[in-house]
């Protein structure tokens, strides 16, 4: 669904866009902490997906919280944990659709008025 996007290319366990010769990414697997003071292991079941804003994020955590998961670790960030078997298809759509328009030059979502 990802990849359907324009500009979007994968990295990995992970998908990004190029923006003045960097990456950014819209969205990555979740990395869990099992063990404390041990590194994170990939948790494919969830998806952390990037929003627009910290507001955004609290209006999907509010709206359907039983959707996401909270991790400490992205505090003060804007993103999402989405838990990919419960997330209606056009849900993560939507999800994935704002955070490449959060992401993308404007060239490029001018390009694409459809998004």
């Amino acid at each position: 669904m990802a990849l359907s996007l324009p500009g979007v290319a994968q990295r990995g366990n992970a998908f990004e866009v190029e923006v003045k010769g960097k990456r950014k990414g819209l969205c990555w697997v979740w990395l869990e902490r099992i063990e404390p003071k041990k590194a994170r292991v990939p948790n494919p079941r969830y998806w952390a997906i990037v929003t627009s804003s910290h507001s955004v994020r609290e209006a999907w955590e509010q709206t359907e919280p039983e959707l996401f998961i909270h991790d400490p670790h992205y505090n003060g960030y804007p993103a999402v944990i989405v838990t990919l078997d419960r997330v209606p298809m056009d849900t993560l759509r939507d999800l994935l659709v704002e955070a490449w328009k959060s992401r993308v030059p404007k060239a490029l979502l001018r390009a694409h008025p459809e998004f």
